[in-house]
């Protein structure tokens, strides 16, 4: 396997190599209480056997569709908010960088989103583009009512019927949704619409795995088979691999060690712009994961160098309340020639025998020294590379972890209660019916 190593932060500088002891035994047994389930929100474990236990009929509908998406397709929307999108948006943008959407020889559709936000801008300039390109459709929702994406979902199921027609529209439009119940459920049942099942016991920010991710992934023209074989590779290792050994186990004690030593904030550092929403994805995981109870670490995240040229300087000397967990990639997949100037007024001469990769693992290394040295403790996380299999290893990874972290913190992983206090405000102010004395209170204020 080409695995993925983990350095931790050092002893010397941070807290006693029998901390770690102690927090990796915590570690072992919140792992067995994921496995066992016998721990808070154990309805919703499905995600742990995923990259085993998923039907490889559902693998082969899905590169099936991918197949006639690709053929009928310029554009590929995907309909959807949180986990129903950011998991299939940070593979795809981490192996298709956002320039290659100017590339007028690409053979595949350029996927892009919808319902993942209320700007009436947006939507109007998503709906001017579909006037101009063919397009086929995923909408993606347990329940089918989440506003967003109900929304995006009725502008954008009234557009592609008016282009197409209702027959042709329905050969396009592919519902991810509950396998029994809900408004999308009932919507494709009567329209007709191919339909792939969220498992109940998925939730959404743990569904990367199922067709909420893989559909997407796969009509991007990505390799689905790799990324599983990488997430059931990583499987093994966090299930049966001593805690010595164990990347998950090592990254959620670390964390809840560095948390319990005031160390509040987490930013997730990467060194290669591609990889922004695997830190976005990375974010929610945690971010609703373990945000509860008055308790957490606030998940934040930084893309270098660029930001080192804007919050650089508070993670070198502002308030030591966090700490850095950097996911370091050791090669690339091109190779750019820096050509020498004879005049040298910019005096990088100095640089032309070196690769562009060779230049930004120097950037990385001394930052990450500057910043140790500033008392920033660093959890560093290698991969070889950005492949469909690495990253099924890293996702993984991280949710094994977040698993495991979640019951070290002692919380619910696997809820987000408090992610209705704003919908029912919302609705209250809309007029929704069901919400009148809501309101009421809500405009007294």
């Amino acid at each position: 396997m080409n695995k993925i190593a983990i350095k931790l932060p050092k002893t010397d500088l941070f807290f006693k190599a029998e901390e770690v002891d102690e927090y990796g035994k915590k570690a072992l047994q919140a792992r067995d209480i994921l496995l066992q389930g016998s721990g808070k929100g154990n309805d919703f474990l499905g995600w742990t056997s995923l990259p085993e236990t998923l039907d490889p009929a559902i693998v082969s509908s899905i590169k099936e569709d991918a197949k006639r998406i690709k053929a009928s397709s310029q554009l590929f929307v995907v309909v959807g908010i949180g986990g129903s999108y950011l998991g299939a948006r940070a593979v795809i943008e981490a192996l298709q960088s956002e320039l290659q959407s100017l590339d007028k020889n690409r053979n595949t559709p350029l996927v892009v989103y919808a319902g993942h936000t209320l700007s009436e801008d947006y939507c109007a300039q998503l709906l001017s583009v579909l006037d101009n390109y063919d397009y086929s459709v995923a909408v993606i929702s347990k329940s089918g009512t989440t506003t967003e994406p109900a929304i995006a979902f009725r502008l954008i199921k009234k557009h592609i019927e008016n282009k197409y027609g209702k027959e042709q529209a329905r050969e396009r439009i592919y519902a991810i949704t509950d396998a029994e119940k809900g408004a999308l459920h009932e919507i494709a049942i009567i329209e007709g619409y191919k339909r792939y099942v969220i498992p109940d016991n998925v939730g959404g920010r743990f569904s990367v795995l199922t067709p909420v991710g893989l559909l997407p992934i796969a009509a991007a023209g990505l390799d689905i088979d790799q990324l599983l074989a990488g997430a059931r590779d990583m499987r093994k290792v966090c299930v049966e691999a001593p805690f010595a050994e164990n990347p998950a186990l090592q990254y959620a004690a670390i964390r809840n060690l560095l948390y319990s030593k005031g160390k509040k904030v987490e930013v997730l550092i990467n060194f290669l712009p591609n990889l922004k929403y695997i830190s976005e994805w990375w974010k929610q995981l945690y971010g609703e994961s373990e945000g509860k109870e008055n308790k957490g670490i606030l998940p934040h995240s930084l893309s270098f160098t660029t930001d080192l040229h804007s919050m650089g300087q508070y993670v070198q000397e502002g308030e030591r309340l966090l700490f850095e967990t950097l996911v370091s990639v050791d090669g690339s997949h091109c190779h750019v020639d820096i050509p020498t100037d004879e005049k040298n007024l910019d005096k990088l001469n100095y640089l032309t025998s070196k690769t562009l990769t060779e230049i930004n693992h120097c950037a990385e290394t001394g930052t990450m020294i500057a910043h140790r040295n500033g008392g920033v403790p660093i959890v560093e996380i290698h991969i070889p590379e950005v492949t469909e299999y690495t990253l099924g290893q890293l996702i993984y990874m991280f949710e094994f972890a977040c698993g495991v972290s979640g019951y070290m913190l002692g919380v619910n992983p696997f809820d987000q209660p408090g992610v209705e206090a704003y919908k029912k405000n919302m609705f209250a102010l809309l007029g929704k019916p069901g919400f009148e004395e809501l309101r009421k209170t809500l405009t007294e204020q």
